[in-house]
């Protein structure tokens, strides 16, 4: 996407990216700009402590928050088994496809930020950061970084070719073109 030509948005929006590309932030502030629910899969999928709820629970609770949000929504995440659920309806979807050394620095500051802070992940009682979990196991978001993100861009890039005709694809592939994403959202809530 050419960072002068704002992106076209509807109201079903699917916003994927690597671990630390900075979806979460994308998904929020596309949830204000165009007031629509945010539905968060990290955090059902977290909800309780790190991957507490299992993928058949997890599609139960995102068919019951889709159902009562027919006028549109925001979905930050990438959960493959839950794909089936929203895909079919959204007619956007914007891929924070950032090189893997933006993501992983900015992985690696807000790591350590929640690990000395002690900050919850998503709410107040949600999963927090430890420092034996991040360097010292393979289940450290760290190593899941390092060592997965080549496959998930092979996996989006599959997924996106099967997408419904519907589905407008927005690639960003760098800090600027999420900053004039960013920018468009501005103008947006400037004109309500």
């Amino acid at each position: 996407m050419p960072v002068s030509q704002p992106i076209q948005l509807g109201r079903r929006v699917v916003v994927w990216g690597a671990t630390g590309s900075g979806k979460t932030t994308v998904s929020r502030r596309l949830s204000e700009a165009l007031r629509l629910p945010l539905i968060e899969l990290d955090a059902i999928r977290h909800a309780a402590g790190w991957d507490t709820v299992d993928f058949i629970e997890m599609r139960t609770i995102v068919e019951q928050r889709l159902a009562r949000v027919r006028d549109g929504w925001v979905i930050d995440g990438s959960y493959s088994p839950v794909h089936d659920i929203y895909l079919p309806s959204a007619d956007t979807l914007i891929w924070l496809h950032l090189p893997w050394r933006v993501s992983f620095w900015r992985l690696l500051k807000r790591t350590l930020s929640r690990l000395f802070s002690k900050e919850p992940v998503y709410h107040e009682d949600g999963p927090r950061e430890s420092w034996l979990m991040t360097f010292l196991t393979r289940r450290s978001i760290l190593w899941w970084s390092i060592s997965n993100h080549r496959s998930n861009v092979r996996n989006s890039r599959r997924r996106i070719a099967t997408l419904p005709r519907q589905v407008r694809v927005h690639e960003l592939r760098s800090s600027r073109e999420v900053a004039a994403l960013l920018a468009h959202l501005d103008a947006i809530e400037g004109q309500a």
